[in-house]
């Protein structure tokens, strides 16, 4: 076992967020943690450091904003190869709901980056819930295209945060807006994420569609397909969808499955209806899940009964 194996689980270790390799000279020991159990450690900086000097600077824990490197190669096992991760706003908040708190976007960031050493190409749409919501400004008379806009600017700053996050746990990161922002981020060129993700970036789209009157589900679905993603997965607080919000009535079922028309009809309120109706078009499914609890997202990309899936049934 060498000094980068988790004594846990046996899984690679890294630098923890606020080390760096040139943070070793100056101190005697270094924090490692597991990339899959989240298991933490203090090590010797000499045997660290001789380790080190072996690995490429992403797996070291180098941060660096150019150089990606190569996935593992996914196991028999997995399921999903490439996946698009829809987040609302409020994943990044704190206890209140609103604003931005560093310590649940590392959260999230952990969550992703032991979803990307398995091997699986991720890229992420997140909503702006927690900055802006546009039917606050329609019922004072707000025009609907600029409260739209509005929130796809929020959007933006929300990727930005996930992104810093993200680069905290040495994770390279590309952020994409349909609203051109180049001083922070680069416009949403389709080949280009593609080629990013085949390099084993993590891509957030912000921004939206660019366009008003679509909400941030319409566009998880648009970049979803556009991607070529294998599933589209939509993080919430709760582990599927229920007959009857389960917040409210504890009696409430939960639904393993679900076709589209049965998802539409039933007016289950998983995602805008545009989104669905699009998903369903272009046969791309949807697995609502927890992304909360431990381990749901690494089972769900094995295959596992996780959550509720959205799918192809008996449309017609």
């Amino acid at each position: 076992m060498t000094k980068l194996t988790c004594d846990k689980c046996g899984s690679r270790m890294r630098l923890a967020a606020g080390d760096s390799v040139s943070s070793l000279a100056s101190s005697d020991q270094v924090t490692l943690v597991c990339g899959r159990c989240k298991h933490t450690r203090l090590e010797d900086r000499s045997a660290v450091e001789l380790e080190l000097m072996h690995l490429p600077a992403e797996i070291a824990g180098v941060h660096t904003s150019g150089r990606t490197a190569p996935l593992p190669v996914p196991d028999k096992n997995i399921k999903y190869k490439r996946i698009l991760l829809k987040l609302g706003g409020e994943s990044l908040a704190g206890p209140g709901g609103d604003g931005i708190d560093p310590a649940a976007g590392e959260t999230l960031a952990q969550r992703i980056q032991s979803v990307r050493e398995m091997g699986i190409q991720v890229a992420v749409v997140i909503g702006a819930g927690n900055l802006w919501r546009g039917r606050e400004g329609l019922e004072h008379g707000m025009e609907r295209a600029t409260a739209d806009y509005m929130g796809m600017i929020a959007t933006v700053i929300n990727s930005l945060a996930l992104m810093d996050a993200l680069e905290r746990t040495h994770v390279v990161v590309r952020v994409q807006s349909a609203i051109e922002m180049r001083a922070v981020a680069e416009p949403y060129i389709r080949r280009r994420a593609i080629r990013h993700l085949e390099k084993g970036r993590v891509v957030i789209f912000g921004g939206g569609t660019g366009n008003p009157y679509f909400s941030t589900d319409t566009a998880a679905a648009l970049r979803a397909m556009e991607i070529d993603a294998d599933v589209l997965i939509k993080a919430t607080k709760v582990n599927g969808v229920y007959d009857s919000d389960p917040h409210k009535n504890p009696s409430a079922k939960k639904i393993d499955a679900l076709t589209y028309i049965d998802t539409l009809n039933r007016r289950l309120g998983v995602m805008d209806s545009t989104a669905i109706s699009l998903c369903m078009d272009n046969n791309l499914p949807i697995l609502v899940l927890n992304l909360w609890e431990d381990e749901m997202l690494e089972r769900a990309m094995r295959g596992e009964t996780v959550g509720t899936i959205i799918q192809s049934g008996n449309e017609g």
